[in-house]
């Protein structure tokens, strides 16, 4: 995978191109909470040419006894997505949410994974596009399709056997659980049936790479992962595979190139009995 200068682009940078016929944007609004929420939502408002993708349906699969809560889609099924929105080998492509950043971050790295390049997550989401004064619109967009297919996959997922290797100590790498402290520590969790994290797994809170929404300088995001060698490998992981996306970005925003995703997270990884969990 070619590496890119930036994952991230300004509400600035779009509104400058809302015109551009390379350019799609993608809503990637959602509430895990609310699964229909989303939608409603991206209804009521959202950037002009903006197509909508459900977090729950077209960024995961069904949930089995593995994979975890949000199970990723099919190569087939996220293309055959892509292409109804008309996205190509030229395309620019903004994904963007309500401001979280990691529902939008989740189909960056997706896109990622699958060959797609040129797709970026938009800095603030909606929220900063808004307080902006930027258009937003209730009107569907009607987006001509495309048939193109990236033939190549990038190696940003981690694999479950990956994962046990280097938790049990029998691979080099660095495991980086995203979830907030107390669930880390195994303190409360108020989702999975497990408490506490993956054994040799480091804390890295997701929400502490940004600021009101937005993401941190790039200086200031290779400040916050300064105790972890440049060239080491990256594991990172959340509750189930979202929130690890924007550690994914800022990870690679810090200078980072060898990072992948564990994409079923702890929900997959306490859903094989035999896995060990610290609390600590």
């Amino acid at each position: 995978m070619i590496e890119r200068l930036t994952l991230i682009q300004e509400t600035e940078w779009l509104f400058q191109r809302l015109t551009d016929s390379r350019v799609r944007i993608v809503d990637c609004q959602y509430d895990l909470s609310n699964e229909g929420k989303g939608r409603e939502s991206y209804n009521e408002e959202h950037i002009p040419s903006a197509a909508y993708a459900d977090t729950g349906g077209d960024l995961s699969s069904k949930v089995l006894e593995h994979g975890g809560r949000h199970p990723l889609p099919s190569k087939e099924t996220f293309v055959r997505f892509m292409q109804q929105l008309g996205v190509d080998q030229d395309s620019i492509v903004i994904a963007y949410d309500g401001g979280e950043g990691a529902f939008a971050a989740r189909f960056l790295w997706l896109s990622e994974l699958y060959g797609y390049s040129g797709v970026y997550v938009l800095n603030g989401g909606l929220k900063a596009w808004k307080e902006q004064g930027y258009p937003v619109t209730a009107e569907i967009p009607n987006l001509p399709s495309s048939d193109y297919w990236p033939e190549e996959e990038n190696k940003v997922l981690a694999a479950y056997e990956e994962v046990k290797a280097l938790s049990a100590g029998k691979a080099a790498g660095v495991l980086i659980d995203s979830r907030e402290e107390g669930r880390y520590m195994g303190l409360y969790e108020p989702i999975d049936a497990k408490c506490g994290h993956i054994p040799k797994a480091i804390n890295y809170e997701w929400m502490g790479n940004l600021d009101d929404g937005l993401y941190l300088k790039d200086s200031q995001l290779a400040g916050r992962f300064a105790d972890i060698d440049r060239e080491t490998s990256i594991m990172v992981y959340c509750g189930s595979g979202i929130t690890a996306c924007v550690n994914y970005i800022a990870l690679k925003q810090a200078g980072y190139q060898d990072v992948k995703v564990y994409g079923g997270s702890f929900s997959d990884w306490i859903s094989y009995d035999e896995n060990p969990v610290e609390t600590n």
